[in-house]
C-alpha cells in the first residue's frame, strides 16, 4: 500500500512538474482562421511542450493592435506570422524583431528572406493575369493590357485598397520595360481599378469584365469549382507577397520561438502550405494542382526595404493617375 501512494505522489509530482515547464507561444497572424489552426495544431504536435495561443486578424487591424501595445511598452506576441515583408521590413527598421539565422534558410532563395534573419517568406502569393474562358483574347504578358482590344475590357485591384496590389505596383513599376508609363497607359485603356482582389474575381468571374489582375490562388481555386476562369503567369514575371515569421525582439520565449520558425520553413511546415493550396517558398516543394511547373513561375525581383520607403509616393503617383 505504502509503494503504491509513492508510486501516486511520484506520478503527480512529474505531471504538475511537466505543466510547470509547459511554455506558452503567443502568435500574431493573418493567415485564415482555417489555415492557422492547422499550422499551430502541426507546431504543437510537432513540440509537445509548447503551447500556442493565437490571435488573427487582417494585417492592417493587426498591425494596428500590436503597435499601440508595443508603444505602450507591451510586447504580447513571441512571434509573427503575416502578409507582406514590406510590413515586416518596417518593424525590422523600427528594431522590433529579433534576428534568427535558421539552419532551413539554405532550401529558400535568398530574395525571400532578409540577409540578417529578421524575417523570412513562407509561401508565394504572386499576382498574376485571370481570362474569363469566353473572352477573345488571350493574354500572356503584362504588356498586352495596353493594347486597343483590351480597351475598357479589365478590371485590378486598387493599391489604394489591397496591400498585395501595392506590392505589385512597386513591382512593376521597378520593372525596366514597364515602369510608371505602364500605369499611365493602363489608365489610357480604361482599366478599372477599384477595391481588392475579391472584386476582380467576381468581375471577372461574372463576365462584367473579361481581363484581370489578381492573386493565383483565388482564380486557380475557383477554376478548379468550375468557374469559367483561366489563370495566367505573364512572360515578364509575377510579382509576390510571401507571407512571413519573425520573432518579436522583446519575446521572453526566444527559444521555443526559434522553433517555431523552423518549423514553418521546414518540408512538413511547407507540406502544410501545400496542402492550404498555396505555392510554398521552399525551393525543394512541389506545387498545388493547377500551378504550372515551378521553373514555368518567374518572379519578378522586390526590394521590400525600397518598397517601404516609397510606398506613400507610390500610392501619391497612382492616385494622380486614376483620380486626378
Amino acid at each position: 500500500m505504502k509503494m503504491l501512494k509513492t508510486l501516486v505522489a511520484t506520478s503527480i509530482l512529474a505531471s504538475v512538474s511537466s505543466l510547470s515547464f509547459a511554455e506558452t507561444l503567443t502568435l500574431y497572424t493573418s493567415q485564415p482562421n482555417k489555415d492557422a489552426q492547422m499550422t499551430v495544431d502541426a507546431f504543437e504536435k510537432a513540440n509537445p511542450g509548447i503551447d500556442v495561443e493565437w490571435v488573427r486578424d487582417g494585417t492592417t487591424k493587426l498591425m494596428t493592435k500590436l503597435r499601440a501595445e508595443l508603444s505602450s511598452g507591451v510586447v504580447n506576441p513571441d512571434v509573427l506570422l503575416i502578409a507582406d515583408s514590406v510590413t515586416m521590413e518596417s518593424m525590422a527598421k523600427d528594431g522590433y524583431l529579433a534576428p534568427y539565422l535558421s539552419p532551413n534558410r539554405s532550401n529558400y532563395d535568398a530574395s525571400l528572406y532578409h540577409n540578417e534573419g529578421y524575417y523570412y517568406g513562407t509561401k508565394l502569393i504572386t499576382t498574376g493575369i485571370v481570362r474569363h474562358q469566353r473572352a477573345p483574347e488571350k493574354p500572356t504578358d503584362w504588356s498586352d493590357f495596353t493594347k486597343p482590344e483590351y480597351k475598357n475590357q479589365i478590371a485590378m485591384p486598387s493599391p489604394l485598397y489591397s496591400g498585395a496590389a501595392l506590392i505589385h505596383l512597386a513591382t512593376l513599376t521597378d520593372e525596366a520595360s514597364l515602369g510608371w508609363s505602364y500605369y499611365e497607359a493602363l489608365h489610357n485603356n480604361q482599366v478599372m481599378a477599384q477595391g481588392g482582389n475579391g472584386s476582380v474575381l467576381k468581375a471577372v468571374s461574372s463576365g462584367t469584365k473579361p481581363y484581370g489582375v489578381i492573386v493565383d490562388f483565388l482564380a486557380i481555386r475557383e477554376a478548379q469549382k468550375g468557374s469559367p476562369l483561366e489563370f495566367v503567369f505573364p512572360k515578364t514575371g509575377v510579382s509576390m507577397v510571401t507571407e512571413p515569421v519573425a520573432i518579436m525582439k522583446g519575446s521572453k520565449n526566444q527559444a521555443a520561438a526559434q522553433k517555431f520558425v523552423d518549423f514553418v520553413l521546414s518540408k512538413q511546415g511547407q507540406q502544410l502550405v501545400l496542402e492550404q493550396g498555396y505555392l510554398p517558398a521552399r525551393s525543394d516543394m512541389p506545387v498545388p494542382e493547377g500551378f504550372p511547373a515551378r521553373e514555368d513561375i518567374k518572379l519578378m525581383a522586390f526590394d521590400a526595404a525600397k518598397t517601404l520607403e516609397n510606398n506613400e509616393a507610390n500610392k501619391q503617383h497612382f492616385s494622380d493617375i486614376f483620380e486626378g
